[in-house]
């Protein structure tokens, strides 16, 4: 692949001092903690779903509404904040989201109904957006030779959470109840992530650099952006219908084989752990091979481990299995971070990974929903496993598509 003079590859080639400085590093770390801190929208009502329950005297479908609108909120939230970040920056988006977090977990802490408390959820999920997909925007504009462990590791932050934040809420709410739990939560979000902003509201020249060097030109696939951008929305909702199976289900699968949710819980745990791990070493990956390439070794170990799953299902094996899923599909996610920056112009980079992460989420929502109706159509969980493989066929045809159209870079003016 030929560059351009002042074309951006130009830059990869500069002393690494020049390109990934330290204060990219910093940042890097305060993305991390702020990612870890508004993660708390997706993992609290999983927590407090029982105690809820109780409180209200409502049904489990009555009380799984309040997530389903958080998810919704934090899929369209993501389009919206991207869209802040492009045009005012990510202090904007994150003080916004800030906001939402703490008016949406102070008010459904002071909840009469149920129905109010479900709405309140929908302005948590748009909060928690603000801390995701901005966050792998911003990163990807202050990083070139270690963007891929830049963007991963700011998405780690969302795994992190899901570690440390389930054990903290549920001791919280067994002892002092929901309401006071959800209380402090909102108000723990509102204040903590202020000295992070005063640190975060520096613009980088880098991305300046990085524009002005290759006059905002892309990678080019001769087709057109909106065609690849559905592209990747379809890959996205594909890889996680596939993705949602275990992480949706597991935890009924385990009491199914007569093992008990607690050994699913477990499970769904050590997923997580392993996410971690994958996001940062796809994010190594990356940096060497690039976005695409990363994606596709995802996608097909992320096969691989859906496979295990319709040949073993022991206890020990679906501990193992699940480890392994965890490992290979935690990773996968942060790809398209780094994809949309590579094939789209720097100034649309926040609404783009807003619009493709809108797509997974949705996937995320379709997967476990169309496990759901398998199952019960079939009496076991055998061809959603199946299913899930199917899908993630479809997500791995279109990365080898990506990877093998011509990429020659648009020549600067």
């Amino acid at each position: 692949m030929n560059s351009s003079p002042g074309s951006s590859m130009d830059l990869r080639d500069r002393p690494l001092s020049e390109v990934d400085t330290p204060a990219a590093w910093r940042r890097l770390g305060l993305a991390v903690a702020v990612s870890t801190i508004g993660s708390v929208g997706m993992w609290s009502m999983p927590v407090a779903l029982p105690f809820v329950q109780a409180d209200f005297g409502i049904t489990r479908a009555e009380v799984s509404l309040p997530f389903t609108l958080a998810m919704t909120g934090f899929a369209l939230g993501g389009v919206a904040m991207g869209r802040l970040c492009d045009s005012f920056g990510l202090v904007v988006a994150i003080m916004l989201g800030s906001l939402a977090l703490g008016i949406g977990y102070v008010g459904a802490s002071l909840a009469p109904t149920p129905l109010t408390f479900a709405l309140m959820h929908l302005l948590i999920g748009v909060g928690a957006s603000a801390t995701f997909g901005p966050l792998m925007a911003d990163m990807s504009q202050w990083f070139v030779r270690h963007r891929g462990i830049g963007v991963s590791m700011a998405a780690s932050g969302n795994y992190i959470g899901g570690v440390l934040w389930p054990p903290v809420l549920q001791h919280a709410m067994a002892t002092g109840g929901w309401r006071h739990t959800y209380l402090g939560v909102g108000m723990f979000c509102a204040l903590a992530t202020l000295p992070f902003i005063f640190a975060l509201r520096r613009a980088h020249p880098i991305a300046r650099m990085l524009e002005a060097a290759s006059n905002g030109s892309p990678r080019s696939l001769g087709v057109s952006p909106n065609v690849l951008m559905v592209l990747l929305c379809v890959a996205g909702l594909a890889c996680c219908v596939a993705m949602a199976m275990p992480q949706v289900h597991i935890v009924a699968y385990c009491g199914d084989l007569g093992y008990g949710p607690a050994r699913g819980a477990e499970m769904l745990s050590a997923m997580l752990g392993f996410g971690i791990l994958s996001r940062i070493g796809s994010g190594l990956i990356a940096d060497r091979l690039g976005g695409a390439p990363t994606l596709l070794i995802g996608s097909v170990l992320q096969g691989i481990a859906l496979f295990l799953y319709l040949v073993f299902d022991g206890l020990v094996s679906l501990y193992i299995i699940s480890a392994l899923f965890g490992l290979f599909q935690g990773g996968i996610v942060p790809m398209y971070a780094i994809i949309v920056r590579e094939y789209f112009s720097p100034k649309e980079v926040g609404i783009r990974i807003g619009i493709v992460l809108m797509a997974t989420l949705f996937g995320m929502a379709l997967g476990g929903w169309m496990s759901g109706i398998i199952f019960d159509y079939t009496g076991s969980y055998r061809a959603a496993f199946l299913n899930g493989l199917i899908w993630n066929v479809v997500n791995a045809v279109i990365v080898v598509w990506l990877l093998l159209r011509p990429t020659p870079r648009l020549a600067a003016a």
